[in-house]
């Protein structure tokens, strides 16, 4: 089972926001947006473009209706600029035209007054000015102080790392269509429906059942539109509701790039304290957060960030503290990881300084201090471990030792080449961290023709979700998949949706679309006891399109069956809700058992480093992958060979700047690098972990879209351990390792 949208991808057939065929009488939308990046906003002058060729409107904060307020977890996100501008990019004024030309062309002749005011773009700097999004947030394992007076060894460091562009190929868009007594249809390309349908109410005054969201599929989204995405649909229903006209906005790349927030840069300190043995008994940390301009998900995101603070290890004394700074730079906001792959991060450099200083390699820590059964992650869950297990099957299979001995004897005959090894163990937690966001609902429908409908809230963006809630609806009912169609995301036919997020979407939804199945295949059962002369229901199951009595197929197929209990009456569709058990977090403690499960792995990564010019090659990835027990392993592959390659760019090229200014230099695909074919890997290995270990994942299907970026990790350290073997140095802990920085580290002075 391949996934149920390659073909119409492949023919062009898929249907995306741009693809929706336009209502007559249409304006598109443009934003004007500020140049600067902190300032009083004096006046804004848009005289010139209200007499612009084909220009219906402009639309500045006084126009709203509503509340001028997109802010979700805080209210502090003005929808339009109003009395100040608090980055570049931020929204003044919307130009409404009749072409999508003619609204750029007008938008352009907006002015604007602007009192400077000072810029502030460093997070350090925000936390020492006491400007927080929110109050700092803390875990605390055992006792620290006290730890680390019995350390053997004790090191300190600090670590930057930077952000990451979501470049999604399908950029920001909404469209918004009046409908009869003041109500609003929108599509939007986002993560979260209910989300935009909230966005959309607050700033039009309207109550929620008079607001449809309706989405087809996003062209990407990797958490960049879970929540930016309100703005623009919000910005569309404001120009219906002012206009009672159709308004489309679908974003340029570099507006895009612009006006969006990216994955949260961070900057860490650290200490890590190890006994005789190498285990680690202390270690303390302190995030400092770039949250940008306003909340957006900066609290939520730091939170993982602590969940994930020790990674893969067992910590018996801990003490982290987040700090989430208020900057002028665009809101941050949601990124594949959710702030765990920052975490995971500075517990990796933390280990990497630590073996340098005693030198160990940096395996023998990590291997040393894998979480086992019945250990204790910092916020009180107990583990159900697989890290060791992943580490084991993977050496059986690689064999790390041989991998980093092929390295030391390349390294000793090549004078300009290097290569470097890194393991990196991962531990992920499946479940949103706020506890209501973990539930789900599925409308399932059967027809008389026995073909079967279902309406989730879950998100396609290409992760192939709808494909796995096809297999759920099929393999209850006995079905091939081709009789399942699984339809657009709707908040009137699904209300209250969690947004498609924390790889938690296949569970919620999929579980959900079980519960619904279920209910009506059992109605159908009882149909047909009678009917093949089974004593009980239980005797009865539906298989390959056939009902089955004992397990010997009868003559009674599932078509005959169906239309069997339409004809008396039998309900053939069912809603139903499915809420995470056992899952539970009290902040006030900041203990709790927040996450369903964890998926754990292990990766070996393998670089080539050109020590003259500083250029480097990923010459392999090898992991044990815990998949559970996976339903589509086509999909499963798919999702962690994109993981990989997204977090490798995190970690080594995708580097966004800022100027002091505040304004965005890596703007377009020119002067910001993704991945391309010619810098993956040479080879991915993907080993699925051997277990029989119960989950409460759908069917056993572990969660795949998040985990798997985090191995990208490894390829920094082995850039370093291929750098340290050309010069014993020891780099600044600096993300991404450009080959600008390589090369400086190859040959500074320090």
């Amino acid at each position: 089972m391949k996934n149920i949208d390659s073909h119409s991808h492949v023919r062009g057939e898929s249907v995306y926001l741009d693809d929706i065929p336009l209502v007559e009488g249409t304006l598109f939308a443009c934003v004007y947006d500020s140049a600067v990046a902190h300032g009083k906003l004096i006046s804004v002058d848009t005289r010139e473009a209200e007499r612009s060729e084909g220009v219906h409107r402009i639309i500045t904060a006084k126009d709203l209706i509503g509340e001028n307020q997109i802010g979700g977890i805080v209210p502090d996100e003005p929808l339009l600029a109003d009395g100040e501008v608090h980055f570049v990019g931020m929204p003044i004024a919307v130009v409404l035209a009749e072409t999508e030309e003619l609204a750029r062309k007008a938008a352009r002749k907006i002015t604007a007054e602007i009192e400077p005011l000072p810029i502030v773009t460093d997070p350090r700097v925000a936390a020492a000015n006491g400007d927080l999004i929110v109050p700092p947030k803390k875990f605390i394992l055992g006792d620290t102080a006290e730890a680390f007076e019995h350390c053997e060894h004790v090191f300190e460091g600090r670590t930057e790392q930077n952000g990451q562009e979501h470049l999604y190929i399908e950029t920001q868009g909404a469209y918004a269509v009046p409908t009869e007594n003041g109500g609003l249809r929108v599509y939007s390309s986002t993560q979260g429906p209910t989300a935009v349908q909230r966005a959309v109410c607050r700033v039009t005054g309207l109550p929620m059942h008079q607001v449809e969201v309706d989405v087809q599929r996003l062209g990407g989204g990797f958490g960049g539109k879970e929540d930016q995405a309100n703005a623009w649909a919000a910005i569309c229903a404001v120009g219906v509701q002012l206009t009672k006209r159709p308004v489309k906005y679908a974003l340029h790349r570099m507006e895009d790039m612009r006006m969006t927030g990216k994955r949260h840069p961070y900057s860490s300190d650290y200490k890590i304290g190890l006994d005789k043995d190498l285990k680690i008994v202390a270690y303390e940390v302190t995030f400092y957060q770039n949250a940008g301009a306003s909340a957006d998900l900066s609290p939520p995101v730091l939170e993982r960030t602590l969940f994930h603070c020790t990674n893969s290890y067992y910590i018996p004394n801990v003490s982290a503290t987040a700090y989430s700074c208020r900057t002028n730079l665009p809101p941050n906001t949601a990124f594949r990881g959710f702030g765990g792959p920052q975490g995971m991060f500075v517990i990796e450099s933390a280990i990497a300084h630590a073996s340098e200083k005693l030198g160990v390699p940096s395996s023998e820590i990590q291997r040393k201090n894998l979480i086992d059964n019945g250990d204790e992650f910092p916020y009180g869950q107990i583990a159900e471990s697989d890290a060791i297990t992943s580490w084991e099957q993977g050496n059986s299979k690689f064999d790390f030792a041989a991998l980093q001995s092929e390295a030391d004897n390349f390294n000793a005959s090549s004078k300009y080449f290097k290569k470097g090894v890194a393991m990196m163990p991962v531990c992920f937690g499946i479940s949103f961290t706020k506890t209501p966001m973990n539930q789900a609902r599925s409308l399932v429908h059967v027809y008389t023709d026995g073909s079967i409908a279902v309406s989730t809230g879950a998100v396609e963006m290409g992760q192939g979700v709808n494909t796995k809630i096809a297999q759920v609806a099929a393999k209850v009912f006995g079905l091939q998949i081709e009789a399942v169609k699984v339809h657009t995301t709707n908040t009137l036919r699904i209300a209250n949706t969690s947004p498609t997020a924390a790889s938690a979407a296949a569970d919620l939804n999929g579980k959900a679309t079980q519960l619904a199945c279920e209910s009506i295949r059992d109605r159908l059962l009882e149909i047909a006891v009678p009917l093949v002369e089974a004593e009980t229901a239980e005797a009865v199951t539906l298989t390959d399109g056939f009902v089955y009595r004992n397990g010997e197929r009868t003559s009674l197929d599932w078509n005959t069956l169906v239309m069997t209990a339409h004809l008396e009456r039998v309900n053939l569709s069912e809603h139903a809700h499915y809420a995470t058990p056992g899952i539970n977090f009290d902040w006030s403690t900041a203990k709790g058992h927040p996450f369903a499960y964890h998926v754990y792995g292990t990766a070996i990564v393998g670089v080539t480093v050109d020590c003259l010019r500083g250029r480097y090659e990923v010459d392999y990835v090898k992991c044990c992958h815990d998949f559970g027990t996976s339903m589509n392993t086509a999909v499963d592959n798919g999702q962690i060979e994109g993981g990989i390659v997204q977090g490798l760019g995190w970690m080594t090229m995708e580097e966004v700047l800022y100027d002091a200014d505040g304004k965005l230099r890596s703007n377009a695909l020119s002067t910001y690098k993704v991945p391309d074919i010619y810098s993956v890997p040479k080879e991915i290995t993907i080993l699925p972990l051997e277990t029989s270990r119960e989950n409460l994942a759908i069917f056993n299907s572990k969660a795949v879209g998040e985990p798997p970026l985090m191995y990208g990790i490894g390829a920094y350290f082995a850039i370093r351990n291929a750098i340290k073997a050309f010069r014993d140095c020891s780099p600044e802990i600096d993300a991404p390792f450009t080959p600008e920085k390589v090369l400086m580290n190859l040959y500074s002075s320090s």
